[in-house]
């Protein structure tokens, strides 16, 4: 195991159509995965990333096996590539699934079904244009939070996503996201700016679906991670199997630590940090939180060979 060594996951907003094609051409791994997660789930998800159509991978009920799946494709390639073992494993919102996954707490077909389960509880849970999401730039979490409290006027709006410093998401209600963007922007915010997305995430608004989840959770078999996962509601790893579940229903409605949990990474010996999934979004972030961190991402052929060769 490498100390120094942690593997993080991005959640939605990674995907594309065409995503890890490249890599697919040169190892089997990639499309096997993806065999395996489409048996589980009953569609062809391979076709689906790679032919569309964009908006049918862009629900979220298949966006998030999707992005599983991929996550977990990448780690297989990793781990057949001789890719060394990571001491800690973290994963942005879905991508908590992905690293429990990789880290062996879940079976792959357990966990895409639960996945498309999770997207299916979330969309049902507020009604398409009721709910809504901005990023926030350029302000401190404190006055963020203060612009959601002034804004709610008796509905939900909060912080949500804690990204890295000076950036914040926040979600509820469409018209109080919509009276909080204005807020953030009158405190100074650089940019706040509503999000194209369906589902509010992360906010009390969730709490209904959280339930259903917690249903479909204490029907799959899990267990302990056998790479030490940090997770996202309390920026630190479970003690046992009752709290990581736990962790994972209060996901659904409680904000997204990523700022903590690179930080906790770091505390613990992180040097490398590592993006497993499409893209290099969490790439970005990890380096505005932790500037002393290597980052890399192993999303085409070139990230792969320079992260095996580090």
């Amino acid at each position: 195991m490498n100390q120094s060594l942690a593997f993080v996951f991005p959640g939605q907003g990674s995907q594309h159509l065409g995503m890890l094609a490249e890599l697919a051409e040169q190892f089997g791994v990639i499309q096997q995965t993806f065999a395996d997660a489409s048996d589980a789930l009953g569609y062809d998800l391979w076709a689906l990333t790679q032919e569309g159509p964009e908006e049918a991978l862009n629900s979220t009920e298949k966006t998030q096996p999707a992005l599983l799946t991929a996550g977990v494709a990448l780690w297989r390639l990793w781990k057949e590539q001789g890719g060394d073992q990571p001491a800690l494993m973290a994963g942005h919102s879905l991508g908590e699934y992905t690293a429990l996954t990789c880290a062996g707490a879940l079976a792959l077909k357990d966990a895409v079904v639960l996945v498309k389960q999770r997207g299916e509880f979330m969309q049902a849970a507020v009604p398409a244009g009721q709910g809504g999401m901005a990023a926030v730039l350029g302000l401190d979490d404190a006055k963020v939070e203060e612009a959601c409290r002034q804004a709610a006027q008796g509905a939900v709006v909060s912080a949500v996503n804690y990204n890295s410093p000076g950036q914040v998401v926040i979600a509820g209600a469409a018209d109080a996201v919509a009276r909080a963007v204005a807020e953030c922007k009158a405190a100074g915010a650089k940019r706040a700016v509503e999000l194209p997305v369906s589902v509010p995430s992360h906010c009390e608004l969730m709490k209904p679906a959280a339930e259903q989840l917690k249903a479909a959770l204490d029907a799959v078999e899990m267990k302990m991670p056998e790479v030490t996962v940090i997770q996202n509601v309390a920026a630190r790893p479970a003690q046992d199997l009752a709290e990581l579940r736990s962790n994972l229903v209060e996901q659904l409605y409680r904000p997204v630590l990523w700022t903590g949990s690179v930080q906790a990474m770091a505390e613990r010996g992180a040097e490398v940090l590592v993006e497993c999934g499409p893209g290099k979004v969490l790439s970005g972030l990890n380096k505005r939180i932790q500037r002393s961190l290597t980052v890399m991402a192993i999303n085409d052929p070139a990230g792969l060979e320079k992260a095996l060769g580090r």
